[in-house]
């Protein structure tokens, strides 16, 4: 499906940027892929690291805030992947105009350049934060999503539609407990701060949020949220995993943070339907019979919902121990 397509990825020199652009350039043979990020160090780097594909690539300096710019890189485009965004949650709680500036204004830029241009498809990231926010990250990502779900209305007679992909913190991403925990134990700390004793996570690798994506953007008719199915896993047992035996001081829960992440409620169990590897949760409105989206899963029981705290699979420490040694 990508084979001879051009596809632009905003804050594409980021850690999901870098895992899909590989994943592409190993298991297709694209046009181009265009980065499209505001850093022009890391575009630098980004462009070391894959100078085998050099004429693959292409980076432009550009923010999702500058609609005019996003016009200009989003010319000849077939495909775009929108995972920019200010995800930090202190970082966005006490710059909320930037945060609102950026995740939102910047994903109504996104769909404006998409609808204008001869764009086909756009998916957009989304958080597992954006579900029942109790943080302004998440506040902001919930309207960014109800944005790109709104733009299939807009699409008319237009070739293009809209989507959206939903996990939780990568397992070793920047910001996450893996690399926190990773720090103390490497500073010669033997004790680990548990926020709460009761917090559980989804485990999802880069590669997996990567592949959901690639599904997204072959399957999606518009305005579907794709969800991966993937394991949970306490916090308490992460700590023991990484320093068996080590004590575990519970500091309490941060401002912002929730128990467990949550996917699914039991609002949208109406309309989400379970698939052999993933859930859809489709849109509730119907555009057009063109956009119309035809389950072919399994809906799935009234009052459902996917939370890592209600999940049916979970990783023992033992399995978590074999994960980390593949981060």
């Amino acid at each position: 499906m990508l084979d001879n397509k051009s596809i632009l990825v905003t804050g594409g020199t980021g850690s999901f940027g870098k895992a899909f652009t590989r994943y592409v350039l190993e298991n297709y043979n694209p046009n181009k892929i265009i980065i499209y990020s505001r850093d022009e160090y890391k575009q630098f780097i980004m462009q070391t690291e894959f100078r085998e594909y050099a004429k693959k690539l292409r980076f432009f300096i550009g923010d999702v805030r500058d609609k005019e710019r996003l016009m200009r890189a989003f010319e000849g485009v077939d495909y775009v992947v929108h995972a920019a965004a200010l995800k930090q949650v202190p970082a966005c709680e006490y710059n909320p105009a930037e945060a609102i500036k950026t995740n939102i204004h910047g994903a109504q830029n996104v769909i404006d350049a998409a609808l204008d241009t001869n764009v086909k498809k756009v998916v957009a990231l989304s958080t597992d934060k954006a579900v029942n926010p109790v943080n302004l990250y998440g506040g902001t990502k919930l309207v960014s999503d109800k944005l790109f779900i709104a733009a299939n209305a807009y699409a008319g007679s237009k070739d293009i539609c809209f989507s959206i992909v939903r996990y939780g913190n990568v397992a070793g991403s920047r910001g996450s407990v893996i690399p926190f925990f990773r720090n103390i134990l490497e500073s010669g700390g033997k004790e680990l701060p548990i926020t709460d004793y009761r917090m559980t996570r989804f485990w999802i690798s880069l590669r997996q949020g990567v592949e959901l994506v690639i599904k997204a953007l072959e399957e999606s008719k518009g305005g579907e949220t794709f969800i991966s199915k993937i394991p949970s896993f306490k916090i308490t047992d992460l700590a023991q995993a990484m320093l068996p035996g080590c004590k575990m001081r519970e500091v309490g829960i941060r401002e912002g943070e929730k128990l467990h992440e949550i996917m699914v409620t039991t609002e949208d169990a109406p309309t989400t339907y379970e698939y052999d590897k993933h859930f859809i949760i489709y849109p509730q409105m119907v555009w057009s019979e063109k956009r119309r989206c035809k389950p072919t899963g399994k809906p799935v029981p009234e009052n459902f919902s996917y939370s890592s705290g209600n999940n049916t699979e979970w990783l023992s420490v033992e399995e978590i121990q074999k994960l980390l040694k593949s981060l």
